[in-house]
């Protein structure tokens, strides 16, 4: 594989050096590149082999790094997976201030998520091989999931206070209806799991919310 760490010097000693004022091609830093290996390799062992196959040795030979690499980025096994497996999940984009509008941007990521066939085929592994491992799926609800939910939370509870919701919506009630629709929905192969879908979904909650 194509080694992403090398020490720095390294092109001058392979006789390689780039001359001074050489610009260097656009692209992601190699530190990035890097990264991006070590999240990719450590996902790809997971899928194949589930969490008893991620050591930092498998995935440093597949990434092409050094295990240095690795551990300067995480100290230990469990820090790898949460990252690697918090990368499964996109971001959500930041809150313009109308709960509609707000819900709809991140029920729309959670669906688009969902409908990637390798993003659930890998979440679907996770919650499989997630039962012989309750401490690291604890950290896993703790460091990725909960802060997706309090973000959606925010939003509603944002809504509330702006007159846009009912000043006695249930805030969790109203998080698990959101979410729990694009979990129940069972297949993506149709294209429907995507932006109008998540509309939908949000139109319908706010029938029964919407301050009158």
């Amino acid at each position: 594989p194509v080694i992403l760490d090398q020490e720095p010097g390294a092109e001058a000693k392979a006789g390689t050096l780039e001359p001074a004022g050489t610009t260097r091609r656009p692209g992601r830093p190699r530190s990035e590149q890097a990264e991006q290996a070590i999240i990719e390799a450590t996902l790809d062992l997971f899928a194949e082999q589930g969490f008893e196959g991620v050591c930092v040795e498998a995935v440093a030979a597949r990434a092409g790094v050094g295990k240095a690499t690795i551990y300067r980025r995480w100290p230990n096994k469990e820090e790898l997976l949460l990252a690697a497996l918090g990368s499964m999940k996109s971001p959500f984009p930041k809150p313009v201030g109308n709960v509609r509008d707000d819900l709809v941007a991140q029920m729309t990521v959670m669906c688009e998520d969902r409908a990637d066939p390798r993003k659930a085929r890998r979440y679907a592994l996770l919650l499989g091989e997630g039962q012989k491992y309750p401490r690291l799926m604890q950290r896993y609800k703790e460091t990725v999931v909960g802060p997706r939910h309090d973000a959606m939370r925010e939003v509603i509870r944002r809504g509330i206070a702006a007159g846009e919701l009912r000043a006695d919506t249930d805030v969790e009630i109203a998080l698990l209806a959101l979410t729990g629709i694009v979990l129940a929905k069972e297949k993506a192969a149709d294209g429907s799991l995507n932006g109008d879908f998540a509309a939908r979904i949000v139109d319908e909650l706010l029938l029964g919310l919407a301050a009158r």
